[in-house]
């Protein structure tokens, strides 16, 4: 069986967990739910199913000294910089060309830097399972999770589900996927729900090096030459100028769009470990505990006749008094307000802020 090699998808800016995630210190680098941070959390699970010599991290270049704080077991050569951020099929296809260098006949489990996993049992069971059936396949493997409600914010994954007889990977909980469907609206994404056959799509990839490589290939053939000519610099003095190079020619493109939405041969295994990607400040209220009034506070809080808010203080005191259904985030630069329920419109203040030029905000 092949060397699994894990890859933790760690470039992101976190624009709407803004004020508390910047830049140089985004949402990954935050310890929001626990003392650990949560690409720490991501490392320590993924141990449990790749040795941690075969783990590598690709992050942004302006990340470089966060990322070697917050996970001071990486080894250094398993960091890989990115110039600027390309979305997930370069970034993927950078790590895989790397790792081809160390090992032709590698594994891969891709997964995001920022996700919250409950059962950590249960997601190393299905993880396992999805590298034994990438490793007899061969082909691309997802992880989707069952959903809870109809989420708009998620992309889905329809399955085809068939007996043992017609699918032998039954037994390990993989289904064909059918087709992935774009973040709905709330009535497609009710229907989703009421139909059985849908689960959330999580963003975690199993499959060998060959067949992603492959597949970018044949799906995506500007971003495979530029890879072709990052690979030909690899461990030469070459190196850094050539990915600087590529990576402002190449486009910004998802995985899901440019690969797995085409594909021929995708497996998904349905999940069910407790797993939020924490995509904005909503999803912080959904997961964290609650006092009786129905407030999630962290921090220096006072609460008076006030119900079902997310309270963030990271220093300095935050009192209420009646009001409901907010969130209020405090840095010691800046104070975010908003409706909950609103919260993904975040990164509408940070480009706001961006295109003022009020670089200290970012």
């Amino acid at each position: 069986m092949a060397t699994t090699y894990g890859i933790i998808m760690a470039g992101g800016v976190g624009a709407r967990f803004w004020p508390l995630s910047r830049e140089r210190k985004p949402k990954q680098f935050l310890s929001i739910f626990d003392k650990e941070s949560l690409i720490q959390m991501t490392f320590n699970r993924l141990r449990k199913v790749v040795d941690k010599k075969n783990i590598f991290v690709v992050a942004n270049a302006m990340q470089q000294n966060a990322v070697i704080e917050h996970l001071p077991d990486l080894p250094e050569e398993n960091l890989i910089l990115e110039p600027i951020g390309r979305n997930t099929a370069p970034c993927i296809g950078l790590a895989a060309i790397h790792i081809k260098h160390r090992d032709p006949d590698a594994m891969m489990i891709i997964v995001p830097a920022d996700h919250i996993i409950q059962d950590v049992d249960e997601f190393t069971r299905v993880l396992t399972n999805a590298v034994d059936v990438a490793n007899e396949t061969g082909d691309l493997i997802t992880i989707g999770i069952k959903p809870t409600r109809p989420e708009t914010g998620y992309g889905y994954i329809q399955y085809i589900e068939e007996s043992e007889k017609k699918n032998p990977y039954a037994e390990k909980g993989a289904y064909r996927v059918k087709t992935f469907a774009e973040k709905p609206n709330l009535s497609t994404a009710e229907r989703f729900l009421e139909s059985g056959d849908f689960l959330w799509n999580s963003g975690m990839f199993i499959w060998k090096i060959d067949t992603i490589l492959h597949e970018i290939h044949e799906r995506l053939p500007e971003l495979h030459d530029g890879l072709n000519t990052i690979n030909k610099t690899i461990n030469t003095g070459d190196y850094d100028a050539t990915v600087d190079q590529v990576y402002r020619m190449i486009r910004s493109i998802s995985i899901d769009y440019g690969v797995m939405e085409k594909a021929e041969r995708v497996y998904v295994l349905r999940g069910e470990f407790g797993w939020s990607d924490v995509g904005s400040w909503d999803e912080v209220y959904r997961v964290n505990s609650k006092d009786k009034h129905g407030n999630a506070i962290h921090g220096r809080v006072v609460t008076r006749n006030s119900h079902n808010n997310l309270l963030h203080s990271s220093k300095r005191t935050i009192a209420t008094y009646g009001v409901d259904d907010l969130i209020v985030v405090e840095t010691d630069d800046a104070i975010l307000v908003c409706k909950r329920g609103e919260s993904q419109d975040v990164k509408e203040v940070v480009d706001f802020i961006r295109r003022k030029h009020v670089d200290d905000l970012l």
